[in-house]
């Protein structure tokens, strides 16, 4: 009966570290800002980012799994103009009065030692979802000085074609390629 009774607390306590090893983390909207660069008239690239970013990662270095929750408002998109940025929200782009929300849901993290290097996951823009993997090109976790908790940071990039998504204003002028670059910080809830 004793030695049942260990056994039990072996795994219940196992199950507790286990459950442990996952971290939680809230994305800080004012430290993160999904930036995108793509064609204009084969001439230049314009760029742009979007203000409002919100989401949550978890993260089990251990068993080298996680997950990634990113929700975008593209009504916040910023080419620094104006014009274009009440264009591209409108019916020929993001259409936000219809869509208002762009989400990025990972299916998989791939990991190199503890850090996170890359994540498959699936990209939803005007209703349309599909598959885009994200490079992890730095992954860094410190103590933050002010706030006394845990915060990490990551710089990731991607590259998906527009149309695939319904944005299909102004091919072949413009070409359809975006190059998607991510700054991200988010703070520990657990």
């Amino acid at each position: 009966m004793k030695f049942k009774l260990i056994v039990a607390s072996l795994l219940a306590a196992s199950a507790v570290s286990a459950f442990a090893a996952v971290d939680t983390y809230t994305i800080d909207p004012t430290h993160t800002y999904p930036s995108f660069a793509a064609d204009h008239l084969g001439i230049s690239v314009w760029r742009g980012k979007f203000e409002k970013t919100s989401g949550s990662v978890t993260l089990d270095r251990t068993a080298k799994t996680g997950s990634i929750d990113i929700h975008i408002d593209p009504s916040t998109i910023d080419f620094g103009m104006s014009k274009l940025n009440e264009h591209a929200t409108g019916p020929d782009m993001f259409d936000v009065k219809k869509f208002p929300d762009v989400t990025y849901k990972s299916t998989a993290i791939k990991f190199d030692g503890d850090k996170p290097v890359s994540v498959d996951g699936e990209l939803t823009i005007r209703g349309i979802t599909k598959p885009v993997k994200l490079t992890i090109n730095s992954f860094k976790c410190i103590q933050h000085p002010m706030l006394k908790r845990e915060v990490c940071g990551a710089d990731a990039t991607a590259e998906f074609n527009r149309t695939d998504f319904g944005i299909s204003y102004g091919v072949p002028k413009f070409a359809p390629d975006v190059k998607l670059a991510i700054q991200v910080e988010a703070l520990k809830t657990n």
